[in-house]
């Protein structure tokens, strides 16, 4: 393999193609005109840009010049306290400027409404993820940024004095190759493409998890492991996940189905799971699609309604499956074509309805309304307790999908990654794969991290390039090209 290995010259290796990988690329030949700056993507270009790509990419802002209110303190209470709270302090500093300079490279931003819940104020990039991936992509090219599809990164290179000096990949050739360079940015994305990595993080049944996007299901822990074999350190929750329940019956990108507080979720069997209106759904999805995954048979649940879903305005909004539900106009029906035990689901709704108020005039679909059913329900339905009672019925299967994983490696407020002794000379990261989340996800932040610290390593990465300490091995190839 040695022999055959194909020498790629750069001054810069950027693993990962996503909005974090493509950010560091473009910050880093921004901020160093003339350097050479490879991306090197394990997916075909046909199929590039990780999860991002396919992402709505909802950011935690009141607009692109205005962070909502209270977010570092919202980000410390998503992690149980266990986050760093310099990490997030350095994600708010920079997320205006961040998108400041996404909106220089032609990203546009709106607040289209976020499914249906309240909460804290979101924006999102017009045309989501993939408009994000392809304006990077560009100003990348422009800024003379080479791109190498289909070549998976293996193996960090270490030089005389312990710092990363490059990468070494294989393509889907078989070709190896190795990336000489000063500096290197990990934006390879967590592990959720990973069935042996689920596994033993999530026990078992983790190596069956459904990626919840195409780009998703490429991020199978490469960088991680990578720089853990460098020495670094861990940060996150390696048990943790940001799951959501999706309609296994689509074919589309995060087809997720969140009108489930509005009416009851049930296994094959009938049986009511947990408590459907505990929360909002972003404050519920993870700990629910984790339970269907894991806890029902099958790995597989519906949720179950009545006709009164569509009078509920907007409620397109919190469907992203393109097959619509199914229909009956009775429960048996409904059984029937849905595949669940019919008296099951019978005794279910029945004793579901008689614990319903018979006045639901303080439903509201859009905030935690207070509308319980009476105790002795079990599971309770805390919120949105409507009786399931107007034709027609309908039921969206429901599976968990997986959108990525918490555990990675350590990294400080300049996006490089720690060792027991403090940074690896050389070495960068940004994304998933650098951990900081624990308990549950922080809603609408990961895209907007992957922005901000993949614009720091890059730009961390260039600084290194300028300060005159260059790799004995690697000669200067700042040069026209």
């Amino acid at each position: 393999m040695q022999a055959a290995m194909q020498a790629l010259s750069c001054d810069i290796a950027v693993v990962g193609h996503g909005a974090a990988g493509l950010a560091a690329a473009l910050a880093a030949a921004e901020a160093s005109p003339g350097a050479r700056i490879a991306v090197l993507e394990r997916a075909p270009e046909a199929e590039c840009g990780g999860g991002s790509r396919w992402s709505p990419s909802n950011m935690r802002l009141r607009s692109a010049a205005e962070l909502a209110p209270g977010f570092e303190d919202d980000m410390m209470a998503a992690s149980g306290g266990r986050g760093e709270r310099a990490y997030f302090r350095r994600l708010a500093e920079d997320a205006v400027p961040t998108l400041a300079w996404l909106a220089q490279h032609g990203v546009a931003f709106h607040s289209p409404g976020y499914y249906l819940s309240s909460g804290p104020p979101r924006i999102q990039p017009v045309g989501g993820g993939a408009a994000i991936v392809a304006a990077l992509a560009r100003a990348a090219r422009s800024a003379g940024v080479e791109f190498h599809y289909g070549c998976r990164a293996e193996r960090l290179v270490r030089g005389p004095a312990g710092e990363i000096s490059g990468v070494e990949a294989t393509t889907d050739g078989g070709i190896a190759c190795r990336a000489r360079a000063q500096a290197v940015v990990l934006a390879s994305g967590g592990f959720q493409g990973n069935g042996a990595m689920l596994r033993e993080h999530f026990g078992p049944g983790g190596e069956s998890l459904v990626p919840i996007s195409k780009g998703s299901g490429f991020n199978a822990g490469e960088g991680i492991r990578m720089a853990l074999d460098a020495g670094a350190s861990v940060s996150g929750d390696w048990g943790g996940m940001h799951s959501e329940p999706v309609d296994p019956r689509s074919t589309g990108p995060a087809p997720v189905v969140l009108v489930y507080p509005y009416g009851i979720v049930v296994d094959r069997s009938g049986r009511r799971m947990f408590d459907e209106g505990r929360g909002l759904v972003h404050e519920t999805w993870e700990e629910y699609s984790r339970a269907i995954h894991f806890a029902a048979p099958g790995r597989k649940a519906w949720a179950i309604l009545d006709a009164r879903l569509r009078d509920i305005a907007g409620h397109e909004r919190a469907i992203r499956s393109e097959v619509p539900p199914i229909e009956a106009g009775t429960l048996g029906e409904l059984a029937a074509l849905a595949g669940i035990a019919p008296q099951g689901l019978a005794d279910t709704v029945a004793a579901y309805n008689a614990a319903c108020t018979a006045d639901p005039a303080g439903f509201d679909a859009t905030r935690a309304d207070g509308l319980a059913a009476a105790a002795g329900l079990a599971p309770p339905k805390s919120n949105w307790a409507r009786a399931l009672s107007v034709q027609p019925y309908l039921a969206y299967p429901l599976i968990g999908a997986i959108a990525y994983t918490f555990g990675g490696v350590a990294t400080d407020t300049e996006a490089r990654v720690l060792g027991p002794d403090g940074p690896i000379a050389g070495l960068y990261a940004a994304g998933e794969m650098t951990g900081h989340f624990y308990g549950t996800a922080p809603n609408a932040v990961a895209v907007l991290r992957a922005l901000v610290y993949g614009r720091i390593a890059g730009r961390a990465a260039a600084a290194r390039l300028e300060s005159n300490q260059p790799n004995p091995d690697q000669p200067d190839n700042r040069q026209a090209r």
